[in-house]
């Protein structure tokens, strides 16, 4: 069976974290995630052509690429998400020199909002990610995220989550050093842990607010009561959770939420983890290790389905000379002005044509043709498997 070996897509996703194995356990385990830190848990407890050249760009590059506002943050309009540059969905180790050279290249076509997490790798990917902005650190937007229990001397990835304000603040702490950096311009708390209210998160990240550590904060994949608990304690700048074509849960409740709290929208896995590339077709199968194989989107009984939201996509790159995964992004930022995709990527051509998808642009007609035609299509199978999905839309416990 062949796997996919382009990498052409996410993950911040927000969010996506280090999903790379999915196996299933014996007596007393119901699974265990595509998230080896989710893994510890549920054992426990059960990227249009590109835009110029390759080379420095002149700083004027970086305002004419574009921006937009995540509630009173401006970030350029796409971003970059990192999570892959430690290990890819095939579970390949990327060339560290390399990924730094990704992270360089796009700040000098533009991009100045990079999102990362203590769970990726874990803490590999801020280290890379701090490398690599070092040479440009205050003319960026660092996003992370904390949230999953993970021993910060060893990395260890412990059951569960843990959003106690004393690991917060210790988490920070060691997230400043890797990212090299005196604040974080984006705290999101990655997951809601249903045993801390979430008034005591927001006070923890207040007072690191306070100390001038902490800019900004968001949620990821929270529930809708505790979103709006969260940004009565503390305004919430920005909510990451998966969204794209091929899985559109946020438009129900979510996104409009954020629209009546002005708050920012972050779509993690952008590019449906390379889906909306075109890359994925009814005869892909997944090498052991990569998790888009436990996802039933993707399974043989549904793929042949669910293509036909691929073919779309590429007519309409087709229609506007464009490539399909810049079709994907535009129709996102087409949604919202306050809609920033994070796709991620470890190829300096995909990451140039991943933001050029800025320079792809919809009529009325247009858009609502192609909402109309994404609208028709039902795509069949879960987005995650039970054991990581459990992690998503949960409440934090009320305040005592």
């Amino acid at each position: 069976m062949n796997s996919t070996q382009n990498d052409h897509a996410q993950e911040d996703s927000p969010a996506m974290l280090d999903r790379r194995k999915f196996l299933i356990a014996g007596a007393g385990v119901a699974a265990a995630s595509l998230f080896p830190h989710i893994s510890a848990a549920v054992q426990a407890q059960e990227g249009h052509s590109s835009i110029g050249s390759t080379g420095s760009a002149s700083p004027q590059q970086t305002t004419s690429f574009g921006s937009r506002k995540l509630g009173k943050l401006d970030v350029s309009s796409i971003g970059l998400g990192v999570q892959n540059m430690s290990r890819k969905y095939e579970t390949t180790v990327p060339y560290r020199p390399e990924m730094i050279h990704v992270i360089q290249t796009a700040f000098d076509h533009g991009v100045t909002f990079f999102d990362a997490a203590e769970a990726y790798g874990p803490f590999e990917v801020e280290r890379i990610l701090g490398e690599g902005v070092a040479p440009f650190r205050d003319k960026v937007v660092i996003a992370t995220k904390f949230g999953w229990n993970i021993d910060q001397e060893t990395g260890k990835r412990l059951p569960g989550l843990n959003s106690r304000p004393e690991h917060i603040k210790r988490v920070v702490e060691a997230m400043l050093k890797r990212l090299r950096t005196d604040r974080i311009d984006l705290l999101y708390q990655h997951r809601v842990d249903p045993e801390v209210p979430i008034e005591d998160v927001a006070g923890a990240v207040k007072n690191l607010m306070d100390q001038g550590k902490v800019l900004h904060w968001g949620l990821s994949e929270m529930g809708l009561k505790t979103l709006r608990r969260a940004h009565a304690e503390l305004p919430v700048t920005a909510v990451q959770s998966e969204y794209s074509m091929l899985w559109r849960g946020p438009e129900k409740e979510v996104i409009p939420t954020c629209e009546e709290l002005g708050i920012g929208f972050v779509p993690w896995s952008p590019l449906g983890v390379q889906f909306l590339t075109g890359w994925i077709d009814v005869n892909t199968r997944f090498a052991p290790g990569d998790f888009r194989g436990t996802e039933s989107r993707f399974s043989p009984e549904n793929l042949p389905h669910n293509v036909a939201l691929v073919e779309l996509v590429k007519k309409w790159a087709k229609r506007k000379s464009v490539t399909p995964a810049q079709i994907a992004l535009a129709w996102l930022m087409a949604q919202k002005p306050w809609i920033v995709p994070i796709p991620g990527t470890t190829h300096k051509e995909h990451m140039l044509q991943n933001i050029g998808a800025v320079a792809v642009r919809f009529t009325s007609a247009e858009l609502a043709e192609l909402n109309e035609s994404v609208a028709a299509i039902n795509i069949r199978g879960q987005r995650l498997p039970d054991a990581v999905q459990i992690f998503s839309d949960v409440e934090a416990p009320p305040k005592r």
